[in-house]
């Protein structure tokens, strides 16, 4: 079941990968953070291909997918849907907004107030959305990939702590190399080429796949690693602050999914580290004079902390 599993999920990324050139460690990532049932964040400069990505990875799953362009003036209802009084039913008729979709694409979503930006929450965690005192189940699966232009852009709002910490992993795409350039300035526009994809797995293949993420095993050395990690946030050598337990079962389940995709039925360390940054660094603040990013500074901590 796990080979067959990776095998699909192989067979998925090369598929991406067709439409997203040269980002293929990005693109496990995003599989990774989906399969450990997650939402994930891509914050980059507009143009590198958020969008695209999201979008190939919805037709590739044969998912059901929905757009949202995040403005200054999106309300919460356009988001999750209103109830119109209809006069030939004599009765109010709920119509669903476009969060009632198994991918959903919340587009530049730090360019839309903190009411609209929060009215996400409950269906990122709870998988449902609450309209009119009446609670209304999402699809399932149910997954959220935000984009997110850098905060020091014009017309962006800064994401709650609360919201950020709703996201499993944050990853940013950045500019392609110059080989992956020239083969998306000589082929055809990646955007029309997306329309011939043809589903790589189902969303009941999907659905088992993260049902096998649970079942990857996790010795006692590899959790004793992790806490070792996760102590090295909350000492105050390198954080403000150090990481919540619901973010280190995160960091769990995101390297769950990590070696399930490299076809490995446990966890090595090594899967902990590939997804440590992208998993924790937008939970953390680096302490004053650290003179380095969040990422930066995971990766100086990992170096910091022994191997088991």
């Amino acid at each position: 079941m796990a080979l067959d599993t990776t095998q699909q999920l192989q067979k998925l990324a090369d598929q991406i990968s067709t439409i997203i050139v040269g980002k293929r460690t990005q693109i496990e990532d995003c599989l990774a953070c989906l399969l450990a049932g997650g939402h994930l964040l891509i914050e980059d400069v507009p143009g590198v291909g958020k969008t695209t990505l999201a979008h190939a990875l919805a037709v590739s799953l044969g998912l059901h997918f929905s757009r949202v362009q995040f403005t200054a003036d999106l309300m919460p209802s356009d988001l999750v849907g209103v109830s119109v009084f209809e006069r030939s039913k004599e009765a109010f008729v709920f119509h669903p907004g476009p969060v009632f979709a198994q991918v959903l694409l919340a587009d530049e979503i730090n360019r839309a107030g903190p009411k609209t930006q929060s009215a996400l929450l409950e269906a990122m965690e709870e998988h449902q959305v609450t309209v009119e005192n009446q609670t209304r189940p999402l699809p399932k699966p149910f997954f959220v990939i935000a984009t997110q232009n850098p905060t020091d852009q014009l017309g962006t709002y800064p994401l709650p702590e609360s919201q950020l910490d709703r996201f499993l992993m944050r990853i940013t795409l950045g500019y392609p190399d110059r080989a992956s350039e020239r083969a998306l300035l000589a082929g055809e526009d990646r955007r029309s080429a997306i329309t011939r994809l043809e589903p790589v797995m189902t969303p009941a293949d999907l659905i088992a796949a993260q049902q096998a993420v649970l079942r990857v095993h996790a010795s006692d050395a590899l959790l004793d690693y992790l806490q070792a990690l996760i102590a090295a946030t909350r000492s105050g050598q390198w954080f403000v602050e150090g990481l919540s337990p619901r973010a280190a079962l995160a960091v769990l389940r995101a390297a769950k999914a990590h070696a399930l995709i490299g076809g490995r039925s446990h966890v090595a360390p090594d899967d902990v580290q590939a997804i440590l940054a992208q998993s924790i660094a937008h939970r953390l603040l680096p302490v004053a004079g650290a003179g380095r990013g969040s990422a930066e500074q995971v990766r100086a901590m990992v170096e910091a902390v022994p191997l088991p």
